[in-house]
C-alpha cells in the first residue's frame, strides 16, 4: 500500500511538473480545422492560378493580368491576401479548440509556457512572412511555397520543446516538403497543400485519439 500511495505521489508530481513547463491545451482539432481551411484556400488559390484573369510563365515569373488595367491585382498580392486570411482562420480556430481542452481538462491557456511557446513560433514565422513579402515585392512566387513550409517548419520544431513533442516531427516533415517545392517549383501547391493540409489533419487526429479520447 505504501508503494502504491508512493508512485501515486511520484506521478503527480511528475504532472505537475508537466504541465509547468510544456503547454498541454494544444488540441488535435486544432490542427484538424487547419488542415481543412488550408485546404480550401489551396483550392481557391488553384483557381487564381488555373482559371483567374491570370496568365504567368511556366517558371512563375512576371504574373501580370490577362487585360492590361490598373484596377487588377497581380496574382502575387492576391495570394498574400488569401495567405494571411487563412492564417487567421487556422489561428483563431487553433485557439478557440485550445480554450475549449483547457476548459475540459482544467489547464491554464495562458501562462509563461504559454508565452515563450508564442515567443519561439513567431520568431520564424515572422521572418518567413518577411522573407515571402520580399518575393513578393520582386513579383517572384517561384519559391514561396517552399519559404512558407520551410519557415513554418521551422516554427513548429523551434516551439516543439514547450508543447507535445509530436509537433516537432510535424515541423520536420513540413522542412522536408519545403525542399521538395524548392525542387520541384512547379507542384509548389501540391507541396504545400499536403503539408498544411493533409499533415495537419494527419497528425490532429492522432494527437486526438491519443490525447483527448
Amino acid at each position: 500500500m505504501k508503494d502504491t500511495k508512493e508512485y501515486k505521489d511520484l506521478q503527480e508530481i511528475k504532472n505537475l511538473m508537466e504541465r509547468s513547463s510544456r503547454f498541454l491545451s494544444l488540441s488535435g482539432l486544432s490542427g484538424v480545422s487547419a488542415g481543412i481551411i488550408a485546404l480550401i484556400a489551396a483550392v481557391i488559390a488553384y483557381y487564381l492560378l488555373y482559371f483567374g484573369q491570370i496568365k504567368y510563365d511556366e517558371s512563375f515569373y512576371l504574373i501580370r493580368p490577362m487585360k492590361e488595367s490598373g484596377d487588377e491585382l497581380n496574382l502575387l498580392p492576391k495570394l498574400l491576401i488569401l495567405a494571411i486570411a487563412t492564417f487567421t482562420l487556422a489561428f483563431a480556430s487553433a485557439y478557440y479548440f485550445s480554450w475549449r481542452k483547457s476548459k475540459k481538462y482544467n489547464y491554464s491557456l495562458w501562462d509563461h509556457t504559454t508565452r515563450r511557446l508564442l515567443f519561439q513560433l513567431f520568431i520564424p514565422l515572422v521572418a518567413g512572412g518577411i522573407f515571402s513579402l520580399i518575393l513578393i515585392d520582386r513579383n517572384d512566387g517561384t519559391l514561396l511555397a517552399s519559404v512558407t513550409l520551410i519557415f513554418y517548419g521551422l516554427a513548429l520544431v523551434n516551439a516543439g520543446k514547450y508543447t507535445l513533442s509530436e509537433v516537432q516531427y510535424l515541423g520536420i516533415s513540413e522542412i522536408m516538403l519545403g525542399l521538395l517545392a524548392g525542387i520541384f517549383t512547379h507542384w509548389g501547391l501540391v507541396f504545400w497543400a499536403f503539408g498544411f493540409g493533409i499533415l495537419h489533419i494527419i497528425y490532429g487526429l492522432v494527437m486526438y485519439y491519443r490525447y483527448e479520447r
